[in-house]
């Protein structure tokens, strides 16, 4: 056997010296008390604007950033927001909401941290603490499941809010409410004026979409109640050959419409029932839900629920009013705007 000489490891590289605010201070001509205030954004102080620029320039060109914990420590808490991982798995709506949240609060001096718990919906005790040993300033919570004991630990470890983004509201919490029971009201009363009678509502057959799913049909029951009108639960797995049986046995279901519980599943379930011959909306009438930019590219064009979620602007200015004055009672809002699009496929 041939033995192959081992090379030594290299050497770590010797770490590099770590800027202070004394340096910053040293090359911007200025002392560490107006470094301090430029730099942690502190408006009792007048600072000039040349100034300003002079520290930030020093600041950018060592490569200075002001420590976090240290911060938390003088001013007695830190400007840190988590967002914790959904109860649900979350689309393209959510992440574009998460997007403008975390830029509007930028503009406000915070900093998000998106936690997840390690298990989907997690909220329990453990999830709690998780997130109170960061010590965040203010904790956002989407879905549903959080515990007023949640709410109450992470109070007393110094969270000045906790702002629940849900279909339930949970005592000491801001609450930022989610109908999405109206969601499918909207969607059932748009398919029975469209003539329709016999109406399915395709659901996720896979866990943790429940938190939407349920009240959804609920809606579309509730739309239908007291006609002659029925209503159909489909549960509906996202594979291609999961919606070809749903298309295959649609003959004898009867049914003469269906609410998919977003585009995706709506796009999904089109394309089985051209596949076995049926005709859309002729035969079918189709509505889905979020208004996915690619349900306007098919061939019919997707109808949809139009859903609106709260500006992130908006909500980060909840924050920092809740922030501000921790004293003040929870805010509660309805914040999931829904209409329906009409387009070809209803």
């Amino acid at each position: 056997m041939v033995q192959i000489p081992r090379t030594p490891d290299p050497a770590p590289p010797a770490p590099l010296p770590v800027p202070t605010s004394t340096d910053v201070a040293r090359r911007a001509g200025v002392s560490r008390a107006t470094v301090s205030y430029v730099l942690n954004g502190s408006g009792t102080v007048r600072i000039s604007e040349p100034t300003r620029r002079r520290v930030g320039q020093a600041a950018r060109e060592l490569g200075y950033v002001p420590h976090a914990a240290a911060r938390a420590l003088r001013s007695g808490h830190s400007r840190m927001v988590l967002v914790t991982a959904p109860s649900y798995p979350a689309g393209p709506l959510y992440h574009r909401f998460l997007d403008e949240l975390q830029w509007a609060l930028g503009r406000l001096g915070y900093t998000v941290v998106q936690h997840g718990t390690g298990a989907r919906g997690s909220h329990g005790d453990d999830a709690a603490r998780a997130w109170a040993e960061l010590r965040p300033v203010a904790v956002l919570v989407p879905g549903s499941g959080l515990r007023p004991d949640a709410v109450d630990l992470l109070r007393r470890s110094g969270a000045r809010a906790v702002l629940t983004l849900g279909p339930e509201t949970v005592p000491g919490a801001h609450d930022l409410i989610t109908d999405h029971e109206a969601v499918g009201h909207r969607a059932g009363r748009h398919l029975y004026d469209r003539g329709r009678r016999r109406i399915g509502v395709v659901v996720p057959a896979e866990a943790g979409h429940e938190v939407f799913a349920t009240p959804r049909l609920a809606g579309v029951r509730r739309a239908v109640a007291g006609t002659t009108a029925t209503v159909t639960e489909l549960p509906l797995a996202y594979t291609e050959g999961a919606a070809a049986r749903l298309a295959a046995d649609w003959g004898p279901l009867g049914l003469d419409a269906a609410f998919a519980y977003n585009d995706e599943y709506a796009m999904l379930l089109l394309r089985a029932l051209q596949d076995a011959g049926l005709r859309v909306p002729e035969d079918v009438a189709l509505l889905g839900a979020d208004d996915l930019m690619l349900g306007r590219l098919l061939r019919p064009r997707l109808s949809t629920v139009h859903l609106e979620l709260p500006s992130g602007r908006d909500l980060a200015a909840l924050v920092d009013r809740a922030v501000r004055d921790p004293a003040a009672p929870p805010e509660r809002h309805t914040v999931l705007g829904a209409r329906v699009v009409h387009r070809e496929s209803s």
